[in-house]
């Protein structure tokens, strides 16, 4: 394996791996814009169709070849990473774009932009690239994986848009669906640079206004003709974040009719302790063994009742009654894997109200100086996200979000709700008479 090198923009270098994680990294800090990581498939500058996409609302490429794993929030870095498969790559795809949008600001509140490429076998760091002087930008390409004489090697581009990842998006040759508020701008121009040529100083702060001087070396699409049909829908690039101000959204209006709707529960602990939690942060912060359950209550059309979780094996089932399958119980946090849920959408009028929450099965008494991330991606339609509130009561048991069957469409609304159960009262009996499911409930165990 090569060396790790921090790179110039224009320098390329080998990436000597049969696959690689690409992450798209920035520094953590209150008010900044978020970054999403996305790539483009392309043949001869060019997508064949909308399906060569990959990114937060289409997580996966139908070879295999790329797919997006997700964010994760460390206490002063947040990354979004991508995972490319070069095995699996079509003969044709000769070209792998790399990008990132901000979503909620400019990059040049962005700080610490960086993507880095590792060894998806061994962890090894093959390359990375620091962006540093971002103005206006709401999207950038940060670089490019692409093939020469049969190898692969990887770009550092750094080129910026101002039109955001739609525009971005658009110039390689993407139908998007949702409507332009102006005209497509080109990318913001910028001026060759070679691979030696030192990174430009970021420039002061300035009040928007026209694009920056040229910052990086365009990579310009060349007009090509498609060679794959036009995928049979534009992509969506919305994406809804829930707040306590905005807490619930219909799926119906985000296009989350149909397939399976993944659940997705993520979580850090933060190394930070203060106040009453101090001696608990501790100890949570250092013990390795800690277990948190995705669960859910459900209550279908005819009337039935039960819970999805692994204490006693209640996994479910996708195909019958519920039509709610919870995966194998995972202890990382990590979002590649993490706890996950699913909901078959395709059975969605046989479920009259499903409550997904969670539970600390060991190794806290509290989720104090958890850092939650719950994600909800329906099969068809924008994700939809949120992060639970810093935890101050004893809590050991939290109500996530509620997915209620109005009229045929069903509404997620966040709760991210923390309980604290009565001494001798299991989480689950808490859950249940909060939202008052008024079911039995007997030990069980994993």
């Amino acid at each position: 394996m090569g060396a790790s090198m921090t790179m110039q923009k224009g320098a390329n270098v080998a990436v000597p791996a049969g696959a690689v994680r690409v992450e798209v990294g920035r520094h953590a800090a209150p008010g900044a814009p978020d970054v999403d990581a996305s790539a483009l498939l392309l043949v001869a500058g060019k997508v064949r169709s909308d399906a060569d996409f990959v990114f937060y609302n289409q997580p996966a490429h139908a070879s295999g070849a790329v797919r997006h794993e997700g964010k994760r929030t460390a206490p002063d870095r947040v990354t979004d990473t991508l995972v490319v498969d070069f095995g699996k790559v079509e003969p044709a795809i000769d070209r792998i774009v790399v990008a990132a949008s901000a979503d909620g600001g400019t990059f040049g509140r962005v700080s610490g932009l960086s993507v880095r490429v590792t060894d998806a076998a061994s962890g090894a760091e093959l390359a990375r690239f620091d962006s540093t002087d971002a103005t206006v930008e709401t999207a950038f390409i940060l670089g490019e994986l692409y093939l020469r004489q049969g190898a692969w090697k990887f770009r550092a581009v750094g080129q910026g848009y101002s039109t955001g990842l739609e525009g971005l998006a658009t110039d390689f040759g993407i139908s998007v669906d949702e409507p332009q508020q102006t005209p497509p701008a080109p990318p913001v121009p910028q001026a060759p640079a070679t691979p030696v040529t030192p990174p430009q100083p970021r420039p002061a702060a300035q009040a928007p206004g026209p694009a920056p001087a040229p910052v990086a070396p365009p990579v310009t699409p060349p007009p090509a003709t498609p060679v794959a049909p036009p995928a049979a829908a534009p992509v969506r690039l919305t994406k809804v974040t829930l707040t306590k101000s905005a807490p619930s959204v219909s799926l119906a209006k985000q296009g989350g009719t149909s397939g399976a709707l993944r659940v997705n529960l993520n979580w850090e602990v933060r190394k930070q302790f203060k106040g009453w939690g101090a001696k608990l942060g501790r100890a949570v912060a250092m013990h390795a063994d800690l277990d948190l359950d995705l669960c859910a209550l459900y209550e279908l059309a005819d009337g039935r009742k039960g819970v999805v979780q692994s204490l006693g094996n209640a996994f479910g089932s996708l195909t019958r009654p519920p039509f709610i399958h919870l995966d194998g119980d995972d202890r990382t946090g990590a979002l590649s894997t993490g706890e996950n849920m699913s909901i078959n959408l395709d059975h969605k009028d046989l479920l009259r109200r499903v409550l997904i929450f969670v539970t600390i099965y060991e190794g806290a008494r509290s989720f104090a100086d958890l850092h939650a991330t719950v994600t909800l991606q329906p099969q068809n339609g924008a994700a939809i996200d949120f992060s639970l509130d810093e935890c101050t009561v004893p809590s050991t048991v939290c109500a996530l979000a509620l997915i209620t069957n109005n009229g045929g469409d069903l509404t997620v609304q966040r709760e991210a709700r923390y309980l604290v159960p009565d001494r001798g009262v299991s989480p689950q009996r808490t859950i249940d008479a909060a939202y008052g499911w008024g079911m039995n409930w007997t030990p069980g165990r994993k």
